[in-house]
């Protein structure tokens, strides 16, 4: 898996970084970063795009963190697109979930995630 965000790398070092599409075009800006609550891994990014400057959420999973800038395998549109939560707060599993289909992304084999699975803290967050 080389080439792919690391997860071992502080998620806070994300924010900032450019956001591209699978063409190069650029979609925006990492502005936050969400964990999930089971692992504590890496796995939404909130990208402020240049289009009406707000946030979009993108999987970190499929992307590639490529000489400092974040690669994502969706089309600008898509990301564009992308069902809006507002960031900030923690995103339920049920919009996980659409953010998912979303992308077109199987979340589990078998159907959804369990319903006690909770994710989407945001990285550096000390709320439980």
């Amino acid at each position: 898996m080389e080439g792919h965000v690391q997860t071992d790398i502080d998620p806070r070092n994300l924010i900032g970084r450019k956001a591209f599409d699978r063409t190069g075009a650029k979609i925006g800006t990492v502005d936050e970063v969400y964990l999930d609550d089971a692992t504590g891994e890496p796995e939404w990014a909130a990208i402020r795009t240049g289009l009406f400057s707000h946030d979009v959420f993108v999987p970190l999973e499929p992307g590639e963190l490529v000489e400092g800038a974040l690669h994502l395998p969706f089309d600008r549109a898509l990301v564009k697109d992308a069902p809006d939560f507002g960031v900030g707060k923690h995103l339920s599993p049920e919009q996980e979930l659409r953010l998912y289909q979303h992308y077109g992304l199987d979340t589990a084999p078998g159907g959804p995630p369990p319903p006690d699975r909770d994710f989407g803290h945001l990285a550096g967050s000390e709320e439980a």
